[in-house]
């Protein structure tokens, strides 16, 4: 009964989104509600905890999930203003005119390099929005930009996943980080093939598409081993991202027909670098402020500091935001410069800031509700029960399976680092019980983790807001879930065959 509870709100949340076609927001309305009223009748979370744990779930949605949503969203919005997108959009047409690669460049190539840097959906909504600004649908778009956003997310943010769970396992970064992109390997080529896929399924294609899933997968899974056994957790996305860019572009100039090499781009390099300004300078802070550069990093972050503590289940939870190193900060700064050497007005700019706080009232609601639901689970031990009730019920075959907790820990809470955080230490302890290597099956969480980053509700809403669709967030979920199940199924044979 216990475990029927458990898992009532996160089914009721599969149910309304995916099979009633509820809109993200009152779906995650009334599992809000349901959730809250399970954690106090059938997990007596008393009222003072269920209250201050909503609102701390509501604060870690708000940052810094939301403010990078909303300046993400604000980037892709002042390039309409200044009608620099359209300068982007010929450099991509320029490249190549061949769909499947410009969405390969941009969902694993930029979209990685995003997610290396920030994390936090800005991989998911600034190349949905750029796809859909070249006349992709807006839910394939969408959905291409999910489905990509998954092995990035192991790595995201500079690493923060794996060094959370390294920090919360005691086990060593570097043996984690190589056993993740061991466990990955595989699916380093399945997602650039998918994704190539999706976009031309035309039989001829085949071929093509299976020699570039092999090349960037290839570039991807040696680049990111070396990086993490030898660099640690930092660097693995990065370079990975930014070689896989350098070879799709490579390829597409040179599969390009003889016309097409023939044409000389009618732009010249101060206009590209002109309509790249919002990207390159939010790219520039990113690095400059990452742990790349130690010194300034610890400067910043020790400066304008916001801190709330609450008190939930006998124990205080501290609320940290540093500023300085924000990513929704660093996006703020980085597109009002940008847009300001664009050509753009302040007040334009202000107005369009705000136009895109309108645009996405939806999406707070629905992420707030999420982010909420959450951390009540966590509080008042649902997630804990349902997590304890898989390990118990696989015994032996449990690291096939351990991927799956990793997975739902991400479809309920967003985030990679969170699962981690929520369940790293579980699958250390059960790795103990069964005489399996607790850094593979740790790393097996991250692993599960990036399976769930392409349903997780929050990832969808963030997506649906990239291309103004709210209220599909039940359609897309309903295409992206194959593909996660499959991912994920795949992960959990690799940590099974090998732990």
């Amino acid at each position: 009964m216990t475990l029927m509870l458990a898992v009532t709100p996160v089914v009721l949340l599969i149910i309304l989104m995916a099979f009633l076609k509820m809109s993200g927001d009152k779906s995650s309305v009334i599992s809000l509600i349901v959730t809250m009223l399970i954690a106090a009748l059938g997990f007596h979370l008393s009222t003072a905890n269920l209250l201050y744990s909503f609102l701390y779930g509501a604060l870690k949605a708000v940052s810094p999930i939301l403010i990078i949503i909303w300046m993400a969203i604000f980037s892709y919005n002042v390039l309409l203003k200044t009608q620099k997108m359209e300068v982007i959009k010929q450099q991509f047409s320029s490249i190549s005119t061949d769909k499947s690669i410009q969405v390969l460049l941009l969902t694993w190539g930029f979209g990685g390099l995003l997610e290396a840097m920030a994390g936090f959906g800005t991989a998911v909504a600034i190349p949905a929005a750029i796809l859909i600004s070249l006349g992709f649908k807006p839910i394939f778009s969408a959905t291409v930009s999910l489905i990509a956003n998954s092995v990035a997310t192991a790595f995201g943010a500079i690493g923060t996943p794996v060094l959370v769970l390294a920090k919360e396992t005691n086990l060593d970064v570097l043996q984690l980080s190589s056993n993740v992109v061991l466990q990955l390997s595989v699916l380093m080529f399945l997602i650039p093939f998918v994704l190539l896929f999706l976009t031309d399924r035309k039989v001829k294609s085949l071929p093509k598409n299976i020699f570039l899933a092999l090349l960037v997968g290839g570039v991807s899974f040696v680049s990111q081993y070396l990086a993490a056994r030898y660099m640690g957790a930092e660097s693995p996305a990065i370079i990975g991202s930014i070689l896989s860019i350098i070879v799709i572009v490579a390829y597409g100039k040179l599969t390009a027909s003889k016309e097409e090499r023939a044409q000389k781009s009618p732009l010249r390099l101060k206009e590209i670098l002109n309509a790249w300004s919002v990207y390159l300078l939010i790219l520039l802070l990113i690095i400059l402020t990452s742990p790349l550069f130690p010194n300034l990093r610890s400067v910043l972050e020790s400066n304008w500091i916001t801190r709330i503590s609450l008190p939930i289940n006998d124990s205080t939870v501290n609320y940290t935001i540093s500023w300085l190193t924000h990513a929704g900060v660093l996006l703020f700064i980085g597109t009002f410069i940008g847009g300001l050497i664009q050509g753009a007005k302040v007040k334009d700019i202000f107005n369009v800031l705000w136009n895109t706080a309108k645009q996405l009232k939806k999406t707070f609601v629905t992420v707030i509700c999420l982010v909420g639901l959450s951390t009540v689970m966590d509080a008042s031990g649902m997630i804990a029960v349902i997590a304890t009730a898989l390990a118990a019920a696989t015994g032996g075959l449990y690291p096939l399976f351990a991927p799956v907790i990793g997975c739902l820990g991400t479809f309920i809470t967003g985030s990679d680092t969170s699962s981690n955080i929520l369940f790293g230490k579980l699958q250390a302890s059960v790795a103990g019980q069964i005489n399996v290597s607790p850094d593979w099956l740790s790393a097996a969480n991250t692993v599960g983790a990036t399976g769930g980053k392409i349903i997780s509700p929050q990832s969808i809403a963030i997506a649906t807001s990239a291309g103004n669709q709210q209220g599909k967030e039940g359609e897309i979920l309903k295409a992206a879930i194959p593909y996660a199940l499959v991912y994920v199924a795949i992960a959990g044979i690799i940590v099974f065959i090998f732990s």
